[in-house]
């Protein structure tokens, strides 16, 4: 019971992520959105390996994957889909964030010698992407509009994570999860608030939202943070494979979220997309879920 409770604890904290960044990005804007929120997971997470001994890889080309990690795994897919949620609707950005075993399996295809495109990956895939084509259509939908421009900065972020996943098992298999987690963090964290300083505007502090300010704590502490310790937790009782079946919690969460909290329109149209999403994924991995687990390359998500 207590793995369960964990289990759901987890998909209602990643899947509750995009309803918190919908409420805080118009009083901070998105790179200091961003920035705060690394910034705070990045300091307690600097803290955790400290007191727990842990340090970064030594290894040259290690560190230049935890680099290119922390770039493409944190701060690039955190900047686009908290701009993205600007133009669309958090239980849109929540469904289209589920394509992300899809990208995954695309780069693995490229980039490892044990993961190639199959017939029934490319059913999966089809299935899939199908699904981002009918969203993607809501567009032009006068009662609900998502302009694209949003939703190809969700799907480019989703991308970065499957990409970062590949780059993670590769280059990174050896090297301690949470040293991967919080030192990407770090960089992440890093990079972000330098290009926030140089090039963004700076909300005002007096005319910041309660919530806003409130929903950018949550989303450091518990949706990075704390979701990270439930994830990792759940890995070493559960395995890998049972554990990433979390993902298909997060889309009913935030499209559920969405329409309580803001009002959002639940169409035809994201129910569809979101079930042909969710069952290209199931069908990609169908057979695997028959396998021992293996070990979960820690990409971050929302």
């Amino acid at each position: 019971m207590r793995n369960w409770a964990l289990f759901a604890g987890l998909g209602m904290i990643w899947g509750s992520s995009f309803l918190l960044i919908k409420v805080a990005v118009d009083s901070f804007g998105p790179l200091p959105l961003v920035s705060v929120r690394l910034g705070l997971a990045a300091a307690f997470m600097a803290i955790f390996l400290r007191v727990t001994g842990r340090h970064l890889p030594a290894r040259r080309r290690e560190r230049a994957a935890l680099i290119f990690v922390g770039v493409m795994n944190t701060a690039v897919p955190f900047t686009l889909i908290t701009w993205g949620e600007q133009k669309v609707d958090s239980g849109l950005a929540t469904v289209l964030n589920a394509t992300v075993p899809l990208f995954t399996l695309v780069f693995a295809h490229v980039g490892l010698s044990d993961e190639r495109i199959t017939p029934q990956k490319v059913l999966g895939l089809g299935l899939g992407f199908a699904g981002v084509a009918l969203l993607a259509s809501r567009d032009a939908d006068s009662v609900s509009p998502n302009p694209l421009a949003g939703q190809v900065a969700v799907l480019v972020a989703s991308a970065c994570y499957g990409l970062s996943a590949v780059v993670i098992r590769r280059y990174l298999r050896g090297v301690d999860p949470y040293t991967i987690a919080g030192g990407s963090l770090m960089i992440g964290g890093t990079l972000t608030i330098l290009i926030t300083l140089l090039a963004a505007p700076l909300p005002s502090l007096g005319e910041l939202d309660l919530q806003a300010v409130a929903a950018v704590i949550t989303l450091a502490l518990v949706n990075t943070v704390l979701a990270y310790f439930l994830f990792y937790t759940l890995i070493s009782t559960w395995g890998a494979t049972r554990t990433t079946l979390v993902t298909y919690l997060m889309p009913p969460v935030g499209v559920t979220l969405g329409a309580l909290f803001l009002d959002e329109p639940v169409d035809w149209k994201i129910v569809a997309g979101a079930a042909m999403i969710l069952g290209g994924v199931v069908v990609v991995n169908w057979r695997r879920w028959h396998r021992p687990a293996q070990p979960l390359p820690s990409t971050v998500r929302q």
